[in-house]
């Protein structure tokens, strides 16, 4: 196998925001650190502490216009940014970060949803759509034939990937579930595929449904999975460029 890692992201708040690294520390059993750290319950949704379900979440599937959020981690605070709100910044934890959050939010969320309700923490293991600490890998291979298909470019940030890798064939990362493989000084395992929902139809410019991203993927090869969990089994530093390994 001879790829490299092309793009490293991380969300600190589940489903809102996307942010790009240049480079960063993975930990044994652990996300990508700040990834998925907090989330967006909605009225209703499970308030028991610990890892919930993202039918429990503002998401990206139900609101389409959250996929337009950028975010910035700067010290303990989260900048937040979209084209149709002023931006914001909240530092998660405090009372004020709920309520401003949720204000902010409302405008841009779907009425006929369950509205949000307070920003939670997530565990240690993270807030992300599987009950354990996974780093999602994707492939820009498998990017660039879905956005041949689609006959659109697709931006990455439509799948709210971790770690984007290149210079592998489209949809070699399926190979690598069950595998280990080294990227940087890390070492991850490939645990499951991921199988898209409609978040993944929405523009991260614009917040806007533009893309037919899983009717594409049943009619091109039969499944509406795009990239895998895979979870660190051993630190280390990783940064862009670092070459990737099969172990």
């Amino acid at each position: 196998m001879n790829g490299h890692l092309a793009q490293i992201w991380r969300h600190p708040i589940k489903g809102i925001g996307a942010e790009r690294l240049d480079h960063v520390g993975l930990h044994p059993d652990r996300p990508l650190p700040l990834d998925r750290a907090w989330a967006v319950l909605e009225e209703g949704g499970e308030a028991a502490e610990g890892w919930r379900a993202c039918r429990n979440f503002v998401r990206g599937a139900k609101g389409a216009s959250l996929m337009a959020v950028r975010a910035r981690v700067e010290g303990d605070g989260v900048h937040l940014f979209h084209p149709d709100r002023p931006d914001l910044f909240v530092i998660p934890g405090t009372p004020e970060a709920s309520a401003a959050l949720i204000a902010w939010l409302r405008p841009i969320y779907p009425a006929d949803r369950r509205p949000p309700a307070a920003l939670v923490k997530a565990p240690p293991t993270g807030m992300s759509d599987v009950p354990y600490a996974s780093v999602a890998v994707l492939n820009l291979a498998s990017l660039r034939a879905l956005s041949e298909r689609l006959g659109q470019s697709l931006d990455p940030r439509r799948f709210r990937g971790n770690l984007w890798l290149d210079g592998l064939e489209p949809w070699a990362e399926f190979d690598l579930v069950g595998k280990r493989l080294r990227i940087g000084e890390a070492e991850l395992e490939g645990i499951e595929r991921i199988t898209r929902c409609r978040a993944t139809e929405a523009n991260p410019e614009t917040g806007q449904r533009d893309a037919a991203t899983l009717a594409a993927l049943e009619a091109g090869w039969g499944h509406s999975d795009f990239g895998f969990y895979a979870m660190v089994r051993r630190a280390g530093r990783v940064a862009t460029g670092d070459k990737v390994t099969r172990i």
